[in-house]
């Protein structure tokens, strides 16, 4: 198989992707501040019910139903078919979760012809829906300093800012399209934010391998020639990995029904930037921080020169 050359110029683009990049995260950060997360009920609290009909029934009926009984807050989605509804309320104050699930089914048949059957119902408390989220934050934070570590340790300190740099870029991005959308943020989304990172991670240290093969290598050379080189030599695998990658999250996305609907949409936003910063975040930032051959060439073993003497 002949593999194409690619000779494109990522770095002398890079002030361009860094102000589409500082938009994208102003927007995100904004939308986080103003409207924050559109938290589930793993971090808020409340009842799950589930009830399934015996033919397909239409959400909107459902709906006004629940908030003609002042349960106007309900969320309701189809769960794997038309037929199976999942419905989320959040907790009442003297109001168990199987007087709740009660309440909540007594609502909807009363104004439907078709009868629901309970099939299940779960309680989160408040508390533990705060101590998820607290975890949760908590892993985020943990796998990001990890990740500096071991990058530092591997490579080089310029290369760990960088790596790091690009994965806050990903994760803020990634926050910020569920807050700007509106999309719930459950434990399942968090999941993805965590995947996301170590995928992005990958892509990153794949393009930091070649940059370090070819300071080595490379005599002559300055360091936007080589950053290119290697961006251009990655490039072919970062894509297809990529691609493959989207095209299972996309069906996820629109075949894998409604409890792994927002996992999906969380890994495929993750994916797209994740590609991009490892092109046009993770490489300008080493660049910008004056990555220099001799940061990365190996340390010489003492005596190496003497028994190179005749």
């Amino acid at each position: 198989m002949v593999m194409l050359k690619q000779n494109f110029d990522f770095i002398s683009k890079r002030k361009i992707a860094l102000v589409g990049s500082g938009l994208l995260l102003l927007i995100s950060m904004v939308s986080l501040v103003v409207n924050g997360l559109k938290l589930g009920i793993d971090f808020t609290g409340g009842t799950l019910i589930e009830v399934g009909y015996s033919e397909i029934v239409e959400l909107d009926s459902i709906r006004s139903a629940l908030e003609a009984h002042e349960f106007g807050d309900a969320t309701v989605q189809h769960f794997g078919t038309a037929k199976d509804v999942l419905i989320r309320i959040k907790p009442r104050e003297g109001v168990n979760h199987s007087q709740a699930s009660v309440q909540v089914l007594s609502a909807i048949n009363s104004s439907s012809e078709q009868i629901a059957d309970l099939r299940r119902v779960e309680f989160v408390g408040p508390q533990v829906g705060d101590e998820l989220a607290e975890d949760g934050g908590l892993a985020l934070l943990y796998s990001i300093f990890g990740i500096l570590i071991y990058v530092a340790w591997r490579f080089e300190y310029k290369f760990a800012l960088g790596s790091v740099a690009a994965l806050i870029h990903d994760v803020v991005i990634t926050l910020g399209f569920f807050s700007v959308l509106g999309l719930e943020f459950d434990l399942t989304v968090l999941a993805a934010i965590l995947a996301v990172i170590g995928y992005s991670l990958n892509d990153t240290i794949v393009v930091y391998d070649r940059i370090r093969e070819n300071f080595r290598n490379l005599r002559k050379g300055t360091p936007q020639v080589i950053l290119n080189n290697s961006l251009n030599q990655t490039l072919s695998r970062t894509l297809m990995t990529s691609l493959t990658t989207m095209l299972v999250l996309i069906a996820l996305a629109f075949l894998g029904g409604e409890i792994i609907h927002n996992f999906a949409i969380a890994l495929l936003v993750g994916v797209l930037t994740g590609t991009y910063s490892s092109i046009f975040i993770a490489s300008p930032v080493v660049l910008a921080l004056g990555v220099r051959k001799e940061d990365l060439m190996l340390p010489e073993k003492e005596g190496e020169d003497i028994n190179n003497h005749p």
